[in-house]
């Protein structure tokens, strides 16, 4: 294992170095100790790694990731994951505002909760938030996964697209053109293989609610003028 200790080396040095991973490379596990809250720590990493952060850290952690299993032992700022495009990261604490916004790939797991705007214009992604998602949560999502094992604040998935929202909880209000759906057996089966990946147990599939696009704001019209 590779460790890099950020209270010896600098942030430049430490992405430098899992940026220039050549393929065939023995140098597939990564430690990073020392964090401190760190900024963009593991952002842009183009390789199937695995970087293990000891600590917190600030905001786009793992930003654009490909390919590379990044798992933060602590907390993150805002925007962790931020436009991924595969693998998977792995929060263990909370997460701040615009967790995984427009990702189009791969696997978000927040342990704890997250703050507001939550899978903001997602294009693909897949994220499951143990705890609860504040407001504004999934706003423009266009395609991908948001799974809420917890509570959803104001406004959830306003002006949505395409992706498909899942809580378990109370959501405290919907917004424009978002309307709860029908729990099919293909999304309980869909749902069933995320709460696999992100390390779920005891909790079923059936327990949750679909929330999904109206398809009303789609083409103008001026019966809906004030949604818009």
């Amino acid at each position: 294992m590779q460790t890099v200790d950020l209270a010896k080396s600098t942030l430049r040095e430490l992405n430098h170095a899992l940026h220039n991973i050549k393929g065939g490379s023995n140098e597939t596990a990564w430690e990073v100790v020392n964090p401190k809250g760190s900024h963009s720590v593991a952002v842009g990493v183009d390789a199937p790694v695995t970087v293990d952060v000891r600590g917190s850290v600030g905001y786009y952690c793992g930003g654009m990731n490909s390919e590379a299993t990044i798992t933060v032992h602590g907390s993150v700022g805002p925007g962790v994951g931020e436009n991924m495009m595969s693998g998977a990261i792995f929060v263990k604490g909370d997460a701040s505002q615009y967790a995984g916004a427009t990702g189009r790939g791969g696997l978000l797991v927040i342990e704890g909760n997250a703050s507001s705007r939550c899978g903001i214009s997602m294009k693909g992604i897949d994220i499951v938030v143990h705890g609860n998602i504040g407001h504004m949560s999934a706003f423009m999502a266009q395609s991908g996964n948001l799974v809420v094992l917890g509570d959803a604040g104001d406004a959830l998935g306003d002006s949505i697209y395409e992706a498909r929202l899942f809580v378990r909880g109370t959501v405290k209000s919907l917004g424009a053109d978002c309307i709860e759906k029908e729990m099919r057996p293909e999304h309980v089966d869909l749902l069933s293989g995320l709460l696999d990946k992100a390390g779920v147990t005891g909790v079923k599939p059936e327990e949750f609610k679909r929330y999904g696009s109206a398809r009303t704001l789609y083409n103008f019209n001026i019966d809906n003028a004030d949604a818009y």
